[in-house]
């Protein structure tokens, strides 16, 4: 029996998992993106995919949906080897995947999208009634309560994740696939998504949780297979292990899961702003918002994205015009003014591939953009090349980018690697000002682990930090004093001593702002 197989018993016999994988490799090119890759589903189970960014588990599940095919190995369904042609087929043997990026269409009804996922092309004269009832009864029973006529983009994106579960349900999944689906939860929609993957189990669904989360995968799974460069490490019962252990499989080494908070005292006012507001087309994106970040201090932005954390990146960063006053050590910015090159601000940007690094360029050309023109970089018009390499050659390693050359392409890096050369070029012009928007997007607990670290290191150097994270334990770990963000405000600052799990959650649901109201 391939590592992970659940030890399962049906009437004194080992019955089948709900799906096996066993030596499953799957390559594009010369990448292996999974390798021989064994491991089992027990029947009645949530099951977690752990493992870095890259590791191989997306693309794995795809090969059980049937958007890819494997290069060798078998796939076992009810403990039948089969071949998954594609998506319709793997919905014909029970099988659903929830996606990151959902797949609905904002403009229709939660009815209309139910509709569509179970193949009806057209909706005139379609008889939706039993449809109706069905989607009613699962609602209930799953506690997946959602309006069938609300159209999906009137929905919260909790609910819209409940629309992709009814999808599956209605199809009648019996193993359903989730791919990193807390991404954009609130820790409020988190417990009740946890809440519906123990209904399933409970009433014989079988439920594989990809992650790279481990507070997650405590949560709610029974068992974790750990992904490591598209090979399985190791599979443990969730009861007997610890996230210790399963970080150390991730990574290889072991890793410090939290970031030690120094609290310092607060010193020099470094960036003020008052009444800031943002326009986006016809509404306020940021409206009259008001607050200080000193030195030695990190202010952190909680909130669930698209409430105006972009756009107050963007204004601070000097990419948008604005309304009101920002402050930089004492010197008034002017709205719009471009702030790229002010040795006084560091910039990590939430979409780096957009707006922090050019990946067709080499390592070497990233880590020169702020410093193309310096004199110690370029004389009259050319760059002086043996200064630029050791430049590269000292941020590599000081670092740990982990690049053949200075010369390699940043495209062929891992995302962490890419984070840590926008990291390498923002902190070494020594910057009074980082602003930090959701700097360990995308990736996997080793690069975590050094990004945190770096911005502590920074808090003791005198920096001030304005961190924008969606990622609420982050915020809490990281930061002394906490803003949520809700519709562009900001709704509270809260001391970290006073900014407990559960409230910051309730002030980013607008919970408290509702009943104070």
């Amino acid at each position: 029996m391939p590592d992970g197989s659940p030890e399962v018993t049906q009437g004194g016999r080992q019955a089948a998992p709900a799906l096996r994988l066993d030596r499953v490799s799957k390559r594009f090119g010369a990448v292996v993106a999974n390798d021989e890759v064994s491991f089992a589903v027990a029947r009645g189970s949530v099951h977690a995919l752990l493992g870095e960014n890259g590791a191989g588990k997306s693309t794995l599940m795809n090969l059980v949906f049937g958007l890819l095919h494997p290069d060798q190995g078998t796939i076992e369904v009810g403990g039948e080897p089969v071949t998954i042609a594609g998506p319709r087929e793997a919905r014909e043997r029970g099988i659903g995947m929830v996606h990151q990026h959902f797949k609905l269409v904002g403009d229709m009804t939660v009815l209309e999208n139910i509709v569509l996922s179970q193949g009806g092309m057209g909706l005139v004269g379609l008889e939706l009634g039993p449809l109706r009832e069905r989607l009613t009864d699962l609602s209930s029973r799953f506690n997946l309560e959602v309006d069938p006529e609300a159209t999906i983009e009137a929905l919260s994106v909790g609910q819209q994740q409940r629309v992709e579960i009814l999808k599956l349900l209605v199809g009648g999944a019996e193993i359903l696939i989730l791919d990193e689906p807390t991404a954009v939860l609130t820790p409020a929609e988190w417990s009740g998504l946890a809440a519906i993957l123990r209904r399933l189990v409970a009433e014989g669904r079988t439920v594989v949780f990809i992650s790279h989360k481990l507070g997650e995968i405590f949560d709610v799974a029974d068992r974790c297979t750990v992904l490591r460069d598209g090979a399985v490490v190791g599979t443990r019962e969730i009861a007997g292990t610890d996230k210790a252990e399963l970080a150390r499989l991730m990574v290889g080494r072991d890793v410090a899961l939290r970031v030690e908070r120094e609290h310092l005292p607060a010193g020099e006012e470094i960036l003020a702003v008052e009444g800031l507001r943002v326009a986006a087309g016809a509404r306020d994106a940021v409206a009259e918002i008001s607050f200080t970040v000193h030195a030695g201090e990190v202010l952190g932005v909680a909130g669930v994205d698209g409430n105006g954390q972009a756009e107050l990146v963007e204004a601070l960063s000097g990419n948008r015009r604005f309304d009101g006053s920002v402050r930089l050590l004492g010197e008034r910015l002017a709205p719009g003014s471009k702030t790229a090159h002010d040795p006084r601000i560091g910039v990590i940007p939430e979409d780096r591939h957009r707006d922090g690094v050019a990946l067709e360029l080499s390592v070497a050309d990233n880590l020169m953009m702020r410093r193309f023109d310096q004199p110690g970089f370029a004389r009259f018009g050319f760059r002086r090349q043996a200064a630029v390499r050791e430049h590269s050659r000292r941020l590599i390693e000081e670092f740990g980018i982990r690049t053949p050359s200075p010369a390699q392409p940043l495209g062929r890096l891992s995302g962490g690697n890419q984070q840590k050369v926008v990291l390498a070029r923002e902190l070494d012009r020594g910057p009074r000002l980082l602003i930090a928007a959701q700097p360990t997007r995308g990736l996997d607990i080793g690069a975590m682990e050094f990004v945190y670290g770096r911005i502590a290191e920074f808090k003791r150097s005198g920096g001030a930090t304005l961190l924008i994270s969606t990622e609420l334990e982050e915020v809490m770990s990281l930061s002394d004093r906490i803003a949520v963000m809700v519709g562009g405000r900001f709704v509270a600052i809260l001391d970290n001593a006073e900014a407990t799990l559960d409230r910051v959650g309730s002030l980013m649901a607008g919970v408290e702002e509702r009943a104070a109201a």
